[in-house]
């Protein structure tokens, strides 16, 4: 068995490649980084680092000794950190991720929010992508998720819905719906819907693109996409036709794409996600905060009702409502919203917006910034 200052040593000098900087990250000497790096060969039987005297560098055997160590190593490291954390209570770090411009912009306000409440801890923003929808969080990268609904799987917990955005329909500009003021879902049977590919439950696929329209006209498939601009690409080059939110339209209009609304088609959804055995009081004090922000008067209803396999939320949870009730409410983006290629009544052309403000793995917000 390996010992601790092994492992960080040889991590540190694979990294550092320089044994100097590699004894200062440790704070030890560097003869005894040097030593701790002979004992570990010797332990293995052979070089794991080339020396000379100008460069130091990883050896084959080396190389792939550190790919077998180093993510294990990482899990180990994250998986204390997060223990260490939570003996302490809410503060530390919290990797928080979201889909799509919506859902990014709902986390800023979260974030916000609940900086406020617990300005000692700091939130770390991730992008996620559809093609790996729930993949972020059964690696560990993110402990809470902003996405798209439904969501039904027996190791995730469903949260309230927290934002609900109107449903139009992306067509080629010089499609025969182009021309039309709405759509129903009827018209899905009129052209090929696009799939998404990657990592995404079959029930979430037909939630979006079903197989057949509410009348049992068959729903042809068309090409699988990864992202949200490689299938309105193809829309725009003709290839077919796709749902997407309002939120879409008004932060992206190729050309060539033109925008209908739906008159029959749910609203989507937003709302938080988290690994049931991950649930920590951080995380529950993040969903308590964001559900609290996203409550409106009226009331938000989740997709359909209650998924098999879904987890419910406790009721001991502040502020979270649990899966299959009636949260408080959740913001809603209105049916006026305006972006170039949009047809509606009351739609005109505009300017487009802004992209959301993301943020990729790299990033991180301390929850105390406002």
């Amino acid at each position: 068995m390996l010992e601790r200052l092994e492992i960080e040593s040889f991590l540190v000098l694979a990294d550092e490649l320089h044994f100097g900087r590699t004894a200062e990250r440790l704070h030890v000497s560097r003869a005894r980084i040097s030593q701790t790096i002979r004992s570990l060969e010797r332990r293995i039987g052979a070089p794991l680092f080339e020396r000379t005297s100008r460069t130091v560098r990883l050896t084959p055997l080396g190389r792939r000794l550190h790919a077998e160590v180093e993510p294990g190593y990482r899990r180990v490291e994250r998986g204390v950190a997060r223990a260490q954390a939570e003996a302490r209570g809410i503060g530390g770090v919290l990797p928080v991720g979201y889909l799509g411009s919506a859902a990014g912009e709902f986390l800023m306000d979260a974030i916000r929010a609940f900086g406020c409440l617990h300005p000692d801890t700091e939130v770390q923003i991730h992008e996620t992508q559809l093609s790996d929808l729930l993949g972020p969080l059964r690696t560990g990268r993110v402990d809470v998720l902003v996405t798209q609904f439904p969501v039904a799987e027996s190791d995730l917990t469903r949260g309230p819905v927290v934002l609900r955005v109107p449903r139009m329909l992306a067509v080629p500009a010089n499609h025969t719906l182009a021309k039309r003021h709405s759509v129903s879902l009827e018209d899905l049977a009129r052209d090929r819907v696009f799939a998404c590919s990657g990592d995404v439950p079959d029930y979430w696929q037909k939630h979006f693109a079903p197989a057949c329209t509410p009348s049992g006209q068959p729903v042809r498939r068309g090409r699988s996409a990864s992202t949200m601009q490689e299938t309105l690409a193809m829309v725009g080059a003709g290839q077919g036709i796709s749902p997407v939110g309002a939120d879409v339209a008004a932060r992206y209009t190729p050309r060539g794409v033109v925008y209908v609304p739906f008159t029959d088609a749910e609203p989507v959804e937003y709302g938080l996600v988290w690994r049931t055995s991950g649930e920590t009081a951080r995380v529950r004090a993040f969903v308590a905060a964001a559900a609290e922000l996203a409550a409106l008067p009226e009331g938000a209803q989740a997709v359909g009702t209650e998924p098999e396999g879904a987890q419910a939320v406790g009721t001991g949870m502040e502020g979270a409502q649990a899966v299959g009730t009636e949260p408080e409410g959740a913001r809603s983006l209105g049916t006026g919203m305006e972006a170039t290629g949009v047809r509606g009544a009351g739609m005109m052309p505009a300017e487009p917006a802004e992209p959301a403000a993301s943020a990729s793995a790299s990033a991180s917000a301390s929850a105390g910034d406002r």
